[in-house]
């Protein structure tokens, strides 16, 4: 669940790595669970987890599989993985990889799965047709991506409260991305079909986040939002968080829509 080589997510996820572990309890770890119970990975089976972030998938993946089985995880993110090794500390099936997972070397698994994090690859298009081809034949792949309007109220306001109080125009609408074009169940099928997958389901989870003080804040320090404070002094970080927690209470979010959806297929014999 961590990010592959974009440099910019990249730096904010380094950067992030130990809240990025504290905000697992309240979002990546559910998340994972959601996502891991669809992909079912087996006793002994040979399982990728790409862009593995702290392992909220890899982990319990690790454990399903057992003794025989075996997972790599790959990040990019040296913290994320030492982290990643801190967390897994016994667990030998599981091995922990820096690495940019869509130069990875390995195939022939008989489930690779990514959770959150095929829409930062810089290219999403060749980066999951790369996974795709680390499975063995008739081998299984799952990826999960925020569902259409999830998490979105929460980046939204961040940015409002940072152009507040630095004074500045709030920030232009972000390019059009292909996530945006199949972040709904049907459009999610249908591309994954695109890419060789046969027998393609997408699973709908539908989950919300308490936006308490302390975990909307966390959500910002603990994801890729954090990126967006970059190179701003602590005291203008202190002044942004103030307002984007106001910001929260007058439009009065009080949970965050955290749906993802999860597309599994076969890969082609």
């Amino acid at each position: 669940m961590g990010r592959p080589a974009n440099t910019g997510s990249r730096e904010a996820f380094d950067a992030a790595a130990a809240d990025f572990a504290a905000l697992g309890r309240y979002l990546w770890e559910p998340v994972a669970t959601d996502a891991v119970a669809t992909a079912d990975p087996g006793p002994g089976e040979r399982v990728l987890d790409a862009c593995c972030g702290t392992g909220a998938s890899a982990i319990p993946s690790a454990r399903l599989v057992g003794e025989e089985g075996l997972v790599d995880a790959v990040d990019v993110s040296a913290p994320m993985i030492a982290e990643l090794r801190e967390r897994a500390s016994g667990i030998a099936q599981l091995r922990a990889h820096e690495a940019d997972v869509t130069a990875w070397g390995g195939a022939g698994y008989d489930l690779v799965q990514s959770v959150l994090g095929i829409f930062f690859f810089p290219d999403v298009l060749d980066g999951t047709r790369r996974l795709i081809g680390m499975a063995r034949p008739g081998g299984r792949v799952a990826c999960t991506i925020w569902r259409r309007g999830a998490v979105v109220a929460a980046g939204e306001q961040l940015g409002l409260a940072i152009a507040d109080v630095r004074r500045t125009d709030p920030p232009a609408e972000r390019p059009a991305h292909l996530i945006d074009r199949i972040n709904q169940p049907g459009p999610f099928a249908e591309w994954l079909r695109s890419l060789g997958l046969v027998e393609v389901r997408v699973a709908v989870h539908e989950r919300a986040l308490p936006m308490t003080p302390g975990v909307a804040w966390l959500l910002v320090l603990g994801s890729g939002y954090r990126g967006a404070l970059t190179g701003l002094p602590p005291e203008v970080v202190a002044e942004v968080r103030d307002r984007y927690l106001a910001r929260l209470r007058e439009a009065g979010i009080d949970e965050l829509d955290t749906t993802t959806l999860t597309g599994t297929g076969t890969a082609p014999v």
